[in-house]
């Protein structure tokens, strides 16, 4: 019998309960986000095909929320082509019943001895432990943000970022005419999740409004960034795209830090006016907050610098303690933060959790940086952006000769109503591998 055997044996119900009872698993996910489902998933789908079924409980799932949301989805219906409700589930209705759930969050890691401390103060044991609680929207970074946020009468200010806000954000963007002033984008300097977003808003938004004949309506894209996109294949492109809409500006490198009456106030980040700040009136403003780890994450013993799981770029495993992996926006994985990534992670860091489980040494999967960010560009078109590591392009249609730099309406549909409904059909669900669809990765 091998080892994994051993460690995963058949057992019943009765002793599945009495396991958990004591608070230990053989592996332990935080976060029931798109990572940590996919990596439970296809760990408990590995091995029930290696015919090493799991006992109920032997793999748990932390994680507090009572919802689960396609995060993707909150662009699209702030370009009106959607309801929010569409993409959002109870969590408990796709977290499998042979996952033990605790419906708590995390207050801090103890990997010296293979236990999560909950909030409550109790401790949960682990033999691995897999980390992927997403990254934290900190609205509170800007000044006055949060009020302008939760001001639904007067303030002019919205973003898709959140359920709770996306609604909001779509009303000002429905109702917004010429003459109301500049419509203002904003993206921060720093991780966020989906580096592409804070345009697409910018884009259905100037094409909803062209639809409507107020093509007198004029928009500023500000971004922390010093181009349109982090990869310069892309960023060419999507600077062009701009341009020829005759009506968006843009301003680079410059960071939302504070949000007043009408006003929006910038800092520059980098240039020979580093630390300088200028204001910009609005009469719209679509804001992406500032993110980052979370504090239990950030303060713990598997933190990096930045805060994040500090993990191998390649393995997806820590650096310092081997029974710890982390993928999706957690992690400090070096690629854009996206659903697309995490379908490319995810098989790497099972193949390779489960043949350390299994042998005591690394598999041999490796991550190459691949993910995706698809970017609405208005009239019904999208632009598919495939890169990994180095920005190198790992294009999928490009083998049928599409120019996927090129806008068109068929990643636009691909997009906007087959993503969403695989997503909960088959990502969460363990059964999603990216461009390789249904089929997953072999490593030898």
């Amino acid at each position: 019998m091998s080892l994994a055997a051993r460690a995963f044996p058949i057992l019943s119900r009765a002793a599945s309960t009495s396991a958990a009872s004591t608070g230990k698993h053989k592996v332990v996910v935080v976060g029931a986000g798109t990572g940590g489902l996919t990596a439970a998933n296809q760990i408990y789908n590995t091995l029930k095909a290696q015919g090493k079924t799991l006992a109920d409980g032997d793999i748990a799932i932390i994680d507090a929320a009572k919802t689960h949301d396609y995060q993707p989805g909150f662009t699209i219906v702030g370009g009106g082509l959607a309801d929010k409700t569409k993409f959002r589930r109870d969590l408990d209705s796709i977290i499998p019943k042979q996952f033990e759930h605790i419906h708590q969050n995390v207050k801090t890691f103890e990997p010296g001895t293979n236990q999560v401390v909950l909030a409550d103060g109790t401790k949960v044991g682990y033999e691995y432990l897999v980390v992927a609680p997403g990254i934290e929207l900190k609205w509170s970074k800007v000044k006055g943000l949060p009020e302008a946020i939760a001001n639904p009468a007067q303030s002019k200010v919205g973003s898709v970022y959140s359920y709770d806000t996306v609604d909001k954000a779509w009303d000002l963007i429905r109702d917004f005419q010429p003459g109301n002033g500049e419509a203002v984008f904003t993206q921060p300097f720093g991780p966020v999740k989906c580096a592409g977003a804070p345009q697409k808003v910018a884009y259905l938004s100037n094409s909803y409004w062209k639809s409507q004949g107020r093509s007198d309506i004029h928009s500023t894209f500000v971004t922390g960034i010093g181009a349109m996109f982090g990869v310069p294949h892309y960023a060419k492109a999507l600077n062009a795209l701009r341009e020829s809409k005759g009506n968006i500006d843009a301003k680079f490198n410059s960071n939302l830090v504070e949000v007043k009456d009408k006003v929006a106030v910038f800092e520059k980040v980098a240039g020979d006016d580093v630390g300088s700040k200028y204001e910009v009136p609005f009469g719209l403003l679509h804001v992406v907050p500032p993110q980052g780890a979370y504090d239990f994450v950030k303060n713990s013993a598997i933190a990096d610098a930045a805060g994040f799981v500090e993990v191998d770029d390649f393995t997806t495993q820590h650096k310092k303690y081997e029974n710890v992996f982390s993928l999706g926006d957690a992690s400090s994985l070096p690629t854009s933060k996206t659903a697309a990534a995490i379908s490319a992670q995810a098989p790497v860091l099972v193949h390779n959790l489960l043949t350390h489980l299994e042998t005591g040494k690394m598999g041999s999967a490796r991550y190459d940086g691949y993910t995706s960010c698809p970017l609405f560009t208005g009239d019904n078109k999208l632009l598919l952006a495939e890169f990994r590591y180095g920005g190198e392009l790992q294009e999928t249609f490009a083998r049928w000769g599409l120019n996927q730099a090129n806008p068109n309406a068929f990643t636009y549909y691909l997009t906007k109503d087959f993503f969403p409904a695989a997503y909960f059909a088959k990502f969460v669900k363990g059964e999603w591998y990216g461009p390789r669809t249904i089929f997953p990765p072999s490593y030898l």
